[in-house]
């Protein structure tokens, strides 16, 4: 069992997300960096898919009940393991207790625990999702969580080099092709140019400020189906950049869609990062 001491700012349980769900309008949810939480995964035993915790800004303390091994990737923070520094990318044996500092790099950290994050699953899914509510709320001091059963003692682990940090580029360019109304736009990929990732970005959407995009079709558009990635133009004409968090349908134009390797990415980038894009024949 976990014992959360100490939430911090915003600490969620996550995994793949649920697929195959859109159609009946829920969300997908999941690790919005998910090649941080596969390698932590990795490094404690664990099946790729398995539940961990995504740590948003860090500061979080935890208590376990039982022998586990754990390991801290994406966002790189300082921490503790039974009150002693722990190493970032690699397994550590834990006793008693976790705290995680905030990053000093980066927005999301991800913990992973040998045997994995145990709670009821929805649709398939453990994540926490923060559009529609489904899944385990997000933590809350207090809060227990189980844990899977523990790997043998003699499990073999990785550690291989793939969990290391890579600094979000600055300015970050995004790939992306063409989306479904970037008719609705003069030169769609060349009118999208240089933005700043707005404070005001969370789970369900990147917000970009810069130079607002001109529509040059007029009218309402009948809400239709969004897919992650997807660069929304609200009527303001800040482009908005769909996460794991995102509505199945949408009203406003979608003038592109990011290229899902560069997603990760996005969502380690600080509030006030340059972003860029960057299209097929850019």
């Amino acid at each position: 069992m976990i014992h959360v001491e100490r939430a911090g700012p915003l600490s969620t349980v996550q995994d793949h997300g649920r697929v195959g769900w859109a159609h009946v309008g829920v969300p997908r949810a999941g690790a919005l960096d998910r090649p941080a939480l596969d390698a932590a995964n990795r490094l404690v035993g664990n099946e790729s898919g398995a539940a961990g915790l995504e740590l948003t800004l860090g500061r979080c303390a935890l208590r376990v009940t039982r022998d586990t091994t754990v390991a801290l990737t994406g966002a790189p923070a300082p921490w503790h393991v039974d009150g002693r520094p722990a190493p970032y990318g690699r397994p550590v044996r834990v006793t008693a207790t976790i705290a995680v500092g905030a990053p000093s790099e980066g927005v999301r950290s991800y913990l992973a625990f040998d045997g994995g994050i145990a709670v009821v699953p929805v649709l398939g899914s453990r994540s926490t999702d923060t559009l529609s509510g489904l899944g385990p709320a997000p933590l809350r001091d207090g809060d227990t969580l189980p844990l899977g059963p523990a790997a043998p003692a003699d499990a073999a682990v990785s550690t291989d080099d793939s969990a290391q940090w890579t600094i979000p580029p600055d300015p970050l360019v995004l790939r992306v092709h063409p989306g479904p109304r970037a008719d609705w736009f003069a030169d769609p990929l060349t009118a999208l140019t240089t933005y700043t990732l707005s404070p005001h970005s969370n789970r369900i959407g990147a917000r970009l400020m810069g130079a607002p995009l001109t529509r040059v079709r007029d009218g309402e558009l009948p809400s239709e189906g969004v897919v992650l990635g997807a660069v929304q133009v609200p009527p303001d004409g800040q482009p908005l950049v769909f996460l794991a968090d995102h509505p199945t349908t949408g009203g406003y134009p979608v003038i592109a869609i990011v290229m899902p390797a560069d997603l990760a990415l996005l969502a380690q980038a600080r509030p006030g990062a340059t972003v860029a894009f960057r299209g097929p024949q850019q």
